[in-house]
């Protein structure tokens, strides 16, 4: 016969053992088999009143509110931010990147993700690059390179600022940079560190060129302050430039009456003159030849 003990602990086993059989089991949680339905039908109406949310553009805003209300938390814990250092900025001030950020006053340091506010100021067009770097309890510090605008290019009627490798950093917007070398046409962008060197063979001419035009890809025209064109060869352009700058400096070429000064032909410059000046020309010549001049064109 089994002892009072043994037949107690007999008892307690059988009663376990049919309560668990009773009983469905989800993970480590054991659920009544009477309250599966009732849990199932819970899961539900939440999973459909989250799809709700997120289909209506309801979700955002409730994360939003719990995240301004996480960040009020942190303020009152004295972990909001109070100190901001931005260094490696010239041309973005401070107040655009804290926007760009995404920060506020109410931003706190302990609930802000760096990766995040990292990404956002990647994606603004003059940075190249951010570091975001948390110094607890209320420190927050921000390292940004900037991309270097380097020309003004123009295409079909938009002008972009682009860094040295043609890369295009936005369009131009801000007056910041009207003082940038102009280029335009197809492919120009690619090619502005050439245009820029035409530029520096001029020296003094420098400030009278307003743009350069990529012709065919092939070769550069230089569209002067005063409205003259000047086509420049293919081959040497530089050794062009600098002949320019002599006539300009003998001649007065460019306060002249020209449309257009052609110099792809080596030793040799064909102007275009204006209908008033072809004009004056004609009788010029016709009061030296003593010949009739033509009718005016």
């Amino acid at each position: 016969m089994p002892s009072a003990n043994t037949a107690k602990a007999l008892a307690r086993r059988r009663f376990y053992e049919q309560r668990r059989r009773q009983s469905g089991f989800f993970g480590k949680f054991a659920v009544p088999r009477h309250g599966t339905g009732l849990l199932l039908c819970t899961l539900l109406l939440g999973a459909t009143s989250l799809y709700g949310m997120v289909r209506g553009g309801h979700y955002d805003a409730v994360v939003a509110g719990e995240s301004e209300a996480a960040d009020w938390l942190a303020d009152q814990l004295g972990l909001a931010i109070s100190d901001i250092t931005i260094s490696g900025h010239r041309r973005l001030i401070e107040p655009e990147i804290l926007a760009a950020a995404g920060i506020t006053p109410q931003t706190s340091l302990v609930f802000l993700n760096a990766a995040n506010v990292r990404d956002k100021l990647s994606r603004v067009p003059l940075v190249r690059e951010a570091t975001v770097s948390k110094y607890y309890p209320n420190r927050l510090a921000i390292d940004v390179v900037e991309r270097e605008p380097y020309a003004l290019w123009q295409k079909d009627g938009d002008v972009f600022v682009v860094a040295g490798d043609g890369t295009v950093i936005d369009s131009r917007r801000d007056p910041r940079f009207d003082g940038l070398p102009f280029v335009v046409g197809d492919g120009a962008n690619l090619r502005a560190a050439e245009f820029v060197r035409l530029l520096d063979a001029a020296g003094d001419l420098r400030p009278k060129i307003r743009a350069g035009t990529l012709v065919a890809g092939r070769r550069w025209n230089l569209t002067m302050t005063a409205g003259m064109v000047v086509k420049l060869p293919e081959i040497d352009p530089q050794t062009a430039v600098q002949q320019l700058v002599a006539m300009q400096r003998d001649e007065h070429v460019i306060e002249r009456d020209v449309l257009s000064l052609d110099m792809r032909l080596p030793g040799r410059v064909v102007a275009r003159l204006s209908e008033e000046a072809a004009f004056v020309r004609s009788e010029a010549l016709a009061r030296r030849t003593g010949k009739p001049r033509g009718g005016r064109v």
